[in-house]
């Protein structure tokens, strides 16, 4: 019988605003026990230089490189999660012996994947030097050498999650994060993984809100509320060619940006992103092995009202509802970070972590690097 692992999954996003912690107890398969999760900030001046590190990435040409201050950002990083881990355990009274291995995704600075080339800048010695903890980090990397798109790397806990979920939900359901990309899994009656990036989710919506002097978000959809869909925008969007095209891939933080300031009003472009958000998971569903009747939503998206309001309304043009994880029993804040200590297990044990049906990979693919505790 395999051993239960307890992990920590660390994970910091596209919309780069913190780290998500969460701890898991699991074999990497079907017994997943969900524990405590936690969230810490970056400041403002952090995001700024993560920011920075994003016109760095684009002069790399090979993964080892870090041009410009990348480097120094990327240590200073790494000693942010250690301290999100040390704040943790302290939190739950735990102690680094408790913690069998820890999941370290990183930050993404850059993402190309028909280059086969994707960036996380996250030194996983380092942190299990800082913390006495195994650590696992760089997942994507082994299958994009085998031609694989190096994401969603979370369908495989989804897969786990759906074993469990209220007998009530009317399938196929499908599980859909609203991050600062938007991703979606379908999983099938016989397990069958089918997942992809379904388009921009908050990102666009960060940018506009914070270039127009607003905050670092559209805190409850305030200002998306009271503006109006913007049609020939939204039009844009929907007419890129990431939707037309039937070959599924990943998308980059750059693939898509935010209309030009004073193209629309502060509320109107703001609404119209929040319509682009839903219309674009439906867009992509077509592409789906059958039409999904429940959609699971994840992430920061499904706390912004009026997305979650867009999205229900055109889903249920389709026959299909739309629910937040959190009504269904599931941490919808902490999913990412927790399917982190999930593939962390599943990588110490040389389990797939993705598949032909979700990243485009040859076969089934493993991956991480283990760097030992000191």
């Amino acid at each position: 019988m395999t051993a239960v692992k307890t992990a920590i999954g660390l994970m910091s996003g596209t919309s780069m605003d913190g780290i998500d912690i969460a701890l898991v107890e699991t074999d990497g398969e079907a017994i997943v026990r969900r524990g405590p999760s936690h969230g810490l900030s970056y400041d403002s001046g952090f995001r700024a230089r993560l920011k920075a590190a994003l016109v760095m990435a684009g002069a790399i040409r090979h993964r080892a490189e870090r041009p410009g201050d990348l480097a120094r950002i990327e240590r200073d990083l790494t000693l942010l999660h250690a301290v999100a881990v040390h704040d943790f355990l302290h939190a739950h009274g735990l102690k680094s012996s408790d913690i069998d291995v820890i999941g370290f995704h990183g930050q993404t600075v850059l993402h190309r994947p028909d280059a086969g080339l994707t960036v996380q800048i996250h030194d996983g010695a380092l942190l299990a030097a800082e913390t006495g903890i195994n650590v696992i980090h760089d997942m994507r990397a082994a299958d994009m050498v085998a031609g694989g798109q190096g994401a969603p790397l979370i369908p495989v806990y989804h897969q786990a999650l759906a074993a469990n979920l209220p007998g009530d939900l009317e399938g196929p359901v499908v599980f859909v994060n609203i991050g600062g990309i938007s991703n979606l899994t379908f999983v099938g009656d016989d397990g069958h993984l089918s997942a992809f990036d379904s388009g921009p989710g908050n990102m666009l919506i960060d940018q506009w809100i914070e270039a127009h002097g607003g905050g670092a978000f559209d805190a409850g959809g305030a200002v998306a509320a009271a503006g109006a869909v913007v049609p020939d925008v939204a039009a844009r969007y929907l007419n890129h060619t990431f939707f037309s095209g039937n070959l599924r891939r990943s998308l980059d933080r750059g693939d898509f940006a935010p209309p030009a300031k004073g193209e629309v009003s502060l509320e109107d472009g703001a609404r119209t992103l929040a319509y682009v958000t839903g219309a674009a998971i439906l867009r992509c569903a077509t592409h789906l092995p059958a039409r999904p009747k429940t959609y699971i939503v994840s992430g920061g998206g499904r706390l912004n009202p009026v997305i979650m309001r867009e999205f229900s309304v055109l889903a249920a043009e389709n026959g299909a509802r739309v629910v937040s994880s959190d009504a269904v029993g599931l941490d919808g804040g902490a999913m990412e970070a927790e399917a982190w200590a999930y593939l962390a297990v599943r990588s110490l044990r040389g389990l797939p972590l993705t598949f032909p049906g979700t990243t485009g990979v040859r076969e089934p693919m493993s991956g991480g690097i283990l760097n030992p505790k000191p």
